[in-house]
């Protein structure tokens, strides 16, 4: 047996962080089943639902995504009418994506989402305890963005 204790997945950072993005994605999967979206999808139309529309680079910035991970997220969203993508009238290297009638109307079908999952997760974890941990995640990121 190897005596490296920093090598035990227990004693790791990142298993816990992973496990629980896993965990939370699979929490969020029957919901967004109804809305014949994947949670990635979600997590663009949550940025879309906030400012409207958004350049891909944006949308990149904003969600951890690289471009070659976003596009094909994209393509597929268009394909089922719930964005447009055009190109910038100011500079065609840029794609701006906005909701279709459809996507704006996904946003009502939506709403219970947060509070569903916040139903589900406070029998075993209050939300209070989920709130401190978002905010502890996000000042995280904020330090560790740029890296």
């Amino acid at each position: 047996m190897g005596g490296y204790e920093q090598l035990k997945l227990e004693n790791q950072f990142c298993f816990p962080l992973y496990a629980a993005s896993r965990l939370v994605t699979r929490m969020y999967q029957p919901l967004l089943e109804k809305l014949d979206i994947t949670y990635p999808q979600y997590l663009i139309l949550l940025v879309l639902w906030d400012r409207g529309e958004a350049g891909v680079m944006e949308l990149g910035e904003r969600l951890m995504l690289a471009s070659n991970t976003l596009t094909p997220l994209l393509k597929r969203m268009e394909s089922k009418g719930i964005i447009r993508r055009v190109r910038s009238e100011n500079d065609e290297r840029k794609v701006i994506i906005s909701l279709t009638e459809k996507g704006k109307d996904m946003e009502e079908q939506a709403c219970h989402i947060p509070e569903a999952l916040a139903t589900e997760a406070g029998e075993n974890f209050p939300l209070e305890r989920i709130l401190k941990l978002r905010d502890e995640l996000n000042d995280f990121l904020k330090e560790f963005k740029t890296i």
